[in-house]
């Protein structure tokens, strides 16, 4: 193993503030949650994944469905009320930052659900019937929303050695 001492009087507090920086990266994990809160809620607009596919269409079953109970929605999956994106939110401390959604669907939304993953109900029938419902009705797609885009990794890295340049420049 080798030791490298630098006495220098220029790089030696520059260094110190670097140290001293990275001890608590608070401040630079929340730029980074709304760096990520941002580019999610913009892909959820244009309807793609983090990997720019786009989600999976609604189905005609739910179309169906959709107008028949007079639900309104978007353009595009995962754009109905806007109740999942107003949501998204970041969560930072001094080593990471966790972003998401705490709406009720966002889970079932980026993993998907299989058609009855949540039980059933008795529906409203006619005459004597009353038909046991599946929930969900159906299938749902994952529709993956939160993720890291090739956009994100060139934007965190930016914000990083921004937040780093301007630690060791003493501009913190």
């Amino acid at each position: 193993m080798y030791t490298l001492q630098i006495n220098d009087d220029d790089l030696t507090p520059a260094l110190m503030r670097l140290r001293d920086g990275v001890s608590n990266m608070t401040p630079l994990m929340q730029d980074l949650g709304e760096i990520l809160v941002n580019s999610t809620q913009e892909r959820m607009q244009r309807g793609e994944q983090p990997d720019g596919a786009p989600f999976a269409p609604r189905s005609e079953t739910t179309l169906k469905e959709y107008a028949e109970r007079g639900f309104r929605f978007g353009p595009q999956p995962l754009w109905g009320t806007g109740e999942m994106r107003q949501q998204l939110a970041y969560e930072a401390g001094s080593d990471y930052v966790s972003w998401g959604s705490n709406a009720i669907q966002a889970a079932v939304m980026q993993f998907g659900a299989k058609k009855g993953a949540f039980g059933t109900y008795q529906g409203k029938g006619f005459g004597d019937s009353t038909p046991t419902i599946s929930i969900p009705w159906g299938d749902i797609p994952a529709r993956p929303y939160l993720g890291v885009s090739e956009d994100d990794r060139i934007a965190i890295v930016a914000e990083i050695e921004d937040w780093l340049s301007d630690i060791a420049d003493g501009r913190d």
